[in-house]
């Protein structure tokens, strides 16, 4: 095997974390607490006790193969272990958790080497030691249409045997580029040379081992019903039936119970679990009503789907320091406009409808200046590819994007320009007589920047069919659905993977990435030119022009108009004062793994 190089010289390439202070505008003395700062000393809870998260939506997914969900990944890395996660306080630099060390790469970048740590056992019904060719199932599995992934085929899509569209599982041959020599060696073998952006990648949940001699039954099911059977890894597990697997601790919609995994070992993971229980209650719409009840009640956590409502927030920065915690999500909050609904579908109606929305209104909606700056595309501070994208000032050549306060002269000129393509337009403003198919969340900030989008876009003369769902709803019955036919996607946003533009990019705007399922091209932006300089960019190295790259493929998305980038901003989290809680970088919101009280 060629010469190894270390997962510390892969992450060398990437830029530093997201670091914007984004409560500066609320005053210099409004700082977050200690353990909320990212980079910050953890500062030890004690062990035992029980804990409520009050959330208004629920998980998209327990399978580690389907999830693709921010408050899913909160439960997910306290209930099941990936090769690499990311320790709360450090976002940018990933650390082995299942694996016992740094994965090698070979000198042509072709071989990926990884060792599995030994003594990580799967909790009951499985009851045996993990293995790599768990990991190696894990994998495979989210390559079928039974176990719709969001990204495995964008981002290990260059394994040597991986099909480069899903296929049912019944069609599925074992990947020549997953070796297992031994019980505790993964080798994976690549048809191009993209070794480092692939080991940044194994962080994600689908290396989480899987059990073939155990899912596949459920697995031969389309989908698969390995989600109401998964096989937990983590220090936690969802509680459930230990002779059959069922989980009896999911609710959907209600409530997720957490326990201790009994076959656990604290030396062989990083993460403390100091809670005996933890419980997820679920249905908590009204935020202003659970975040109250957080700040002044016992043993709470809040809240999974948007930032407290700003009243709240406003008087936790003032009054409820240590109360209040925050992390840089390193994303992008947009409105998705359908490219292949109509009128959605003529590139001049979505430059108008950006030119004319105003989004510093969309970004009051969700708290403001206090969270974040307006967003001018889709790279955001801190990821490579964003200064030279414009940084915050953006592509200035794009006239609709100039005006984040809304420029209505230019939303009618862009708006005439469809007229004159046969789109019915009176007097600048859009004539048509079908209302369009708006689906947003039901809880928090979600809903009052619906109701601004909504009346910032009657003043172009749309008018919207709105429908408020819970957000898991909106994502995987509506938005994440094609054939659903939703035009507008107020409440969505994208945050890194891994420390990587590709990461923020392909998934949302790749035509190649768009699914039946689970879909997160939530645009349905499908243009060749884009996906060839993707799949170019893809082969790229950080020295290599590889920020460039991508900050161009996020030129050429902007020039698309498929969205209303509206915000860069933080995540914040209430915990009761009884509690010393953690965020985590990664997933930005509460790592319930490292929480506990005080």
């Amino acid at each position: 095997m060629p010469p190894a190089r270390r997962l510390a010289r892969l992450f060398g390439t990437c830029s530093a974390l997201l670091g914007v202070a984004l409560v500066s505008g609320c005053g210099g003395s409004n700082q977050p607490p200690q353990g909320a700062r990212a980079g910050a000393p953890i500062s030890p809870g004690k062990t035992g006790g029980a804990v409520t998260f009050l959330a208004s939506g629920d998980v998209d997914h327990l399978d580690p193969g389907q999830m693709y969900y921010a408050f899913t990944y909160m439960v997910h890395y306290a209930v099941n272990r990936t090769l690499y996660s990311f320790k709360p306080n450090d976002g940018e630099h990933p650390v082995p958790d299942l694996a016992e060390g740094d994965p090698e790469v070979s000198a042509d970048n072709r071989t990926i080497t990884i060792r599995i740590r030994r003594g990580v056992r799967f909790a009951p019904p499985v009851d045996r030691e993990v293995t790599a060719r768990d990991v190696k199932y894990g994998i495979e599995r989210a390559f079928t249409s039974n176990v719709p992934s969001g990204y495995a085929t964008s981002y290990f899509s260059e394994i040597d045997g991986a099909p480069s569209e899903p296929v049912a599982m019944k069609d599925l041959r074992s990947f020549r580029g997953l070796e297992t020599p031994d019980d505790h060696t993964l080798v994976i073998k690549l048809t191009e040379p993209v070794g480092p952006r692939v080991a940044a990648a194994l962080v994600m949940p689908i290396t989480t081992p899987v059990p073939e001699e155990y899912a596949s039954r459920f697995d031969r099911k389309s989908p698969s019903e390995y989600d109401q059977y998964v096989a937990f890894t983590g220090p936690y597990m969802v509680e459930h039936d230990e002779r059959t697997g069922e989980l009896s601790g999911h609710q959907p919609g209600k409530r997720i119970e957490l326990v201790r995994n009994p076959n656990w070992a604290a030396e062989t993971d990083y993460r403390p679990a100091l809670f005996d229980r933890i419980t997820i209650h679920e249905g908590n719409n009204d935020l202003t009503v659970a975040s109250r009840r957080t700040l002044s009640g016992e043993r709470l956590m809040c809240c999974d789907v948007a930032q407290p409502p700003t009243p709240i927030l406003r008087r936790a920065l003032a009054d409820h320091t240590s109360q209040l915690a925050h992390r840089p999500n390193g994303g992008t909050f947009w409105v998705a406009l359908n490219t292949v609904v109509k009128p959605l579908d003529n590139l001049n109606v979505r430059k108008a409808i950006v030119a004319g929305v105003d989004r510093t209104a969309l970004r009051q909606t969700v708290g403001g200046s206090a969270v974040g700056v307006v967003a001018q595309h889709f790279l955001p501070p801190g990821i490579p590819g964003h200064e030279e994208s414009g940084a915050r000032d953006g592509f200035t050549q794009f006239d609709w994007m100039r005006a984040p306060g809304g420029d209505a002269r230019l939303a009618a000129r862009y708006m005439r320009a469809a007229g004159e393509q046969g789109v019915p337009v009176h007097d600048g403003r859009y004539a048509g007589t079908d209302k369009i198919l708006t689906i947003a969340a039901n809880a928090g900030s979600a809903v009052k920047t619906a109701e601004v989008l909504q009346a910032e876009l009657a003043k172009l003369g749309i008018q919207l069919k709105l429908r408020l769902v819970p957000p898991d709803t909106m994502l995987t019955k509506f938005c994440g659905v094609p054939k659903a036919q939703v035009a507008i996607c107020p409440n969505v946003g994208w945050f890194r993977d891994f420390v990587d533009p590709q990461s923020l990019l392909e998934p949302t705007f790749a035509g190649r990435a768009i699914r039946p399922a689970g879909n997160v091209n939530w645009s349905q932006l499908d243009d060749a030119a884009i996906d060839g300089a993707m799949s170019k960019a893809a082969l790229l190295a950080g020295e290599n022009g590889r920020s460039q790259a991508w900050a161009d493929i996020n030129r050429d998305i902007v020039a698309q108009a498929p969205a209303i980038p509206y915000l860069w901003g933080d995540n914040f989290q209430l915990q009761s004062s009884d509690l010393d809680g953690v965020m985590n970088s990664y997933f930005g919101a509460w790592d319930l793994s490292f929480s506990g009280l005080k």
